[in-house]
């Protein structure tokens, strides 16, 4: 149980403290500290991903900060995509999952360390008008919600990017509005999921997913009411090294395995 809630702070005070990221450590803490099976433990983790990220859409929907006619185009897609991702899993062994989970941690950590002060500053800041570029958001949302159906990840570290270089939102807006599209690519892929895992004659963890969900609502807005006092780019620096250990980690044991 102190594991459980241990686990949970983690996950919502790093969604709190840095917008993006913390989602991707729910499924090494449900499978190497809990003991999950991987195909539980990924739609675990889209459920519990999905109720922390609903928390926080409220509140920033609460100061017009989503643009839902974007949310929309990007979650629609990132839906459908993540109705395959779930199905495309099954195919899929446990091992190469956590594999494909451990180089996106080394993904997420290369993109945070590269990240200039100059982005950290423009929270606030309107950047260049790219309407050229929305018409790749379909595409985009599809390919991030057919990574968060395969491997269980919000994948806010590449929906805000996205949001912010192809349909040129501020980095207030577009954090905002990729909480609305995980909502969204989570309830496709944990409903998926959730089917499969009823054909294989398994059952995910209600309990643990009530305890990840409101102790990670509570983190994350503990996270969130901290972020002002913490300087976001040295805690982005810490963040990411720590996940190229664990990715690193995981992607050695497994690939060990699958030797």
């Amino acid at each position: 149980m102190l594991i459980s809630l241990a686990g949970a702070l983690i996950v919502g005070a790093c969604l709190g403290l840095l917008g993006s990221g913390g989602s991707i450590l729910t499924v090494p803490i449900l499978t190497y500290l809990l003991g999950e099976d991987v195909k539980v433990a990924i739609p675990e983790s889209l459920a519990i991903v999905g109720l922390i990220a609903l928390s926080g859409a409220v509140m920033h929907a609460r100061h017009g900060r989503i643009q839902f006619g974007i949310a929309l185009v990007f979650g629609a897609f990132g839906m459908f995509g993540a109705y395959v991702g779930a199905i495309a899993s099954t195919f899929i062994s446990a091992s190469v999952q956590l594999a494909l989970f451990a180089l996106l941690m080394l993904i997420a950590a290369g993109m945070m360390l590269r990240r200039k002060p100059a982005v950290e500053k423009s929270l606030g800041a309107q950047p260049e008008p790219r309407s050229s570029r929305r018409w790749r958001l379909p595409a985009d949302g599809f390919g991030v919600g057919a990574i968060c159906g395969v491997v269980g990840i919000g994948g806010g570290f590449l929906i805000v990017p996205a949001l912010h270089l192809r349909a040129g939102l501020p980095m207030r807006q577009a954090i905002a509005t990729s909480l609305a599209i995980i909502v969204m690519n989570c309830i496709a892929g944990f409903g998926k999921h959730l089917h499969q895992l009823r054909e294989m004659n398994l059952q995910v963890n209600w309990e643990l997913i009530a305890i990840f969900g409101v102790v990670g609502i509570a983190g994350s807005y503990a996270g969130a009411a901290a972020a002002g006092r913490i300087d976001q780019a040295t805690l982005r620096r810490i963040f990411a090294v720590f996940l190229l250990i664990l990715g690193a980690f995981i992607l050695i044991d497994r690939l060990a395995r699958l030797v």
